[in-house]
């Protein structure tokens, strides 16, 4: 798809650079909704407690009982455009004997863009949206411990046709799926755990297969500990994401000069993949149920060692990549959050969130500052979510609006 040359790819590329890291297609599926989780800086896999359980751990829905439906809307990334929106429906409704069921749909509509040919000539406007439609089922196992599982389908809309020679349409369609898990009284009485995989499935393909971009496979390992009464309550909130990617850029491993030129047995090709020794030198990612494993080590199998069968390669500047771990540990995200309620009727939250990769950073590498406030009454619930960030970056002034009500 190098040939895409339309506003809306450069506006969705901006996105996912100002929202997480880009080795994988997709990651507006990584926009954590709900205005109470965005005040307590995203954090949300040991605590959920509500119908955006749906989304940050399907574990979570084993707890719940009786129904509930939760809506969020945001104008996302304001300081990059005024067109841009996301919005999230969510719900869940407890059975006996079964357990609890829900769902959740996500609309990412990103306006209207002018499309150009190869040649930057106005050829007319369109629209680009992203939708998934996500279903989701939660049991308890133990008194303290549940099961969660989403199947979701994801549909993507950039632009009808593609540009210049290209045939198809900037359309996608794929199906994945999350796995979630949550335990009480986790080491302590008033300790609560979860970790969720999500977004589990196949490679995503537009109008060239052979550019597929892996779905944003996320570990997300969560903590929460709550204390207070029937009056006063607290809740601090801790979560930790990895994205289970393994990508590899374009790298010269033999140090003959040039990347590729032969095919897997050695034997020199136009276009191939391969140096003559066998090891492909082309940038490729890696399928899911491999990069689940190798994308805690990709950053080190990227060494390079000119006098050796090293399989990495040096970096834009001519620097040797070290492959040590700190590039591993650069590449999780972290979310810190608190949570004090009042009586179950009004709530004040602060928290942050780092991520170096993705630039979700203040000056000085500290965390970006969220705020947020709730009210409930009469099954009634309306939260309000603010992500602070420097000036002129996308995500400043990031404000979140949600709506829960409850049966």
């Amino acid at each position: 798809m190098h040939r895409f040359l339309s506003i809306s790819l450069l506006i969705l590329s901006m996105t996912l650079m100002a929202y997480s890291q880009s080795e994988a297609g997709a990651v507006w599926l990584l926009i954590n909704p709900g205005a109470r989780y965005c005040g307590m800086g995203e954090a949300g896999a040991g605590f959920t407690d509500d119908a955006y359980a749906t989304y940050y751990n399907p574990a979570g829905l084993g707890f719940l009982r009786g129904r509930e439906a939760g809506l969020t809307h945001t104008n996302w990334l304001p300081n990059l455009a005024s067109d841009m929106y996301y919005e999230f429906v969510s719900y869940r409704q407890f059975l006996k004997d079964v357990g609890t069921l829900g769902g959740n749909i996500i609309l990412m509509n990103l306006g209207e863009q002018a499309r150009m040919d190869e040649r930057g000539n106005y050829l007319g406007d369109f629209s680009s949206y992203m939708m998934a439609v996500t279903a989701s089922y939660g049991t308890a196992l133990t008194r303290n411990s549940s099961l969660g599982v989403n199947v979701k389908m994801v549909h993507q809309h950039l632009t009808d046709r593609g540009a210049g020679h290209e045939k198809g349409k900037g359309t996608s369609t794929n199906f994945c799926f999350d796995v979630g898990y949550l335990k009480k009284q986790f080491l302590l009485r008033n300790l609560t755990m979860g970790a969720t995989i999500a977004n589990i499935g196949p490679k995503i393909a537009f109008i060239d297969v052979s550019q597929a971009d892996p779905m944003p496979t996320n570990l997300k390992f969560g903590l929460s500990y709550t204390l207070g009464g029937e009056y006063n309550r607290v809740t601090i909130a801790y979560d930790v994401n990895k994205l289970l990617v393994a990508s590899y850029p374009d790298r010269d491993i033999d140090g003959d000069g040039k990347v590729g030129g032969y095919d897997a047995d050695g034997h020199r090709i136009a276009g191939g993949d391969y140096n003559k020794k066998g090891q492909r030198e082309t940038a490729y990612s890696d399928d899911w149920y491999k990069g689940i494993f190798t994308s805690w080590i990709d950053d080190w199998l990227l060494t390079y060692d000119s006098a050796s069968d090293g399989i990495g390669a040096n970096d834009e500047d001519g620097n040797t990549n070290d492959g040590s771990l700190k590039r591993e540990f650069e590449k999780l995200v972290h979310n810190f959050g608190i949570e004090y309620w009042y009586s179950d009727l009004f709530a004040i939250r602060v928290g942050c969130i780092y991520d170096k990769i993705g630039k979700i950073v203040m000056k000085n590498n500290l965390p970006v500052p969220t705020f947020g406030a709730g009210l409930r009454w009469a099954g009634l619930g309306f939260d309000f979510g603010y992500t602070a960030g420097e000036a002129g970056h996308p995500r400043q002034n990031t404000m979140l609006f949600s709506l829960n009500i409850k049966f």
